[in-house]
């Protein structure tokens, strides 16, 4: 009997996702098909929060390279004329079920309407790390070694980690991870900025649920928008969020989950209200 790659835990509103995918979750379709429905599937039976983490020894040890011929043989056959073939591109034409669309998973953790925590253990390194920063809140065990290491295969992070560091940490740090290849420990990416918080091994399953049920707990509307928001500004800047930002906030304006937030302010002053997520 196999064993299902993706294992599903509720707790409350929080969806736990760990990637049961041996030996390291190696990133192709095998995993992220079913990693992607799986985050559907939580948003629409009424999760408010997500958390990814690995049931193995790793986090994760990025792409499955045995895509990578395919992957190559697949540049030279695209017909691009003068331009450059996308990510994209290149895995769609790939014949076989191992090959997955960068881009298709990037759009759907940053469009999520729910928060996504990711929890990490072990080694997260290329792909692994490109999950992480695509997600909205990283958290990561003491003992963790991450990094960007493609430039060991002759290539570079390909599902968007250089772009998201340099949002992230700039561009002087954004360079030396992608081209320098060296795993860091958690401790000097959260100093940086790359991640947002750094626990003792023995606390990290306890401290990453209670930052998820936290955010579960929260105004999932008014998350959501922020997440909109947030990725408006970082792709196309202050102004273009300035000025889309009144049209998405009418959302919250909508929701249960302001007035209920308004009534308990008045009431009880801040923090004692009991969002509804709707």
């Amino acid at each position: 009997m196999s064993e299902d790659v993706v294992l599903k835990e509720k707790h409350g509103y929080v969806t736990v996702l760990s990637m049961n995918h041996r030996p390291y979750n190696l990133m192709n379709a095998t995993l992220m098909d079913p990693l992607l429905a799986a985050m559907q599937e939580a948003v629409e039976t009424g999760s408010r929060a997500i958390v990814l983490r690995s049931n193995l020894r790793h986090f994760c040890a990025g792409a499955d390279v045995t895509q990578f011929s395919a992957l190559m043989q697949a540049a030279t056959e695209v017909e691009v004329g003068a331009e450059t073939v996308s990510a994209n591109e290149v895995a769609t034409a790939v014949d076989g079920p191992r090959a997955f669309a960068p881009v298709d998973v990037l759009r759907a953790f940053e469009t999520l309407p729910i928060p996504i925590v990711t929890s990490i253990h072990g080694a997260c390194l290329g792909g692994g790390l490109e999950l992480a920063l695509a997600s909205d809140y990283v958290i990561a065990a003491r003992s963790a070694k991450i990094g960007s290491v493609e430039s060991a295969l002759g290539l570079h992070p390909l599902m968007g980690g250089i772009q998201r560091q340099v949002q992230r940490i700039g561009v002087a740090r954004a360079k030396e991870m992608s081209m320098l290849g060296r795993r860091y420990d958690a401790e000097t990416l959260e100093r940086w900025g790359l991640i947002n918080l750094v626990v003792a091994d023995e606390q990290l399953e306890s401290a990453t649920l209670t930052v998820a049920q936290e955010l579960a707990n929260g105004p999932t509307v008014a998350h959501r928008v922020t997440k909109q928001i947030v990725t408006i500004a970082a792709n196309e800047g202050v102004e273009a969020a300035d000025l889309a930002m009144g049209e998405l906030q009418k959302a919250i304006w909508a929701s249960e989950d302001v007035q209920v937030g308004l009534e308990s302010f008045l009431a009880k002053g801040p923090g004692a209200a009991n969002f509804r997520g709707c």
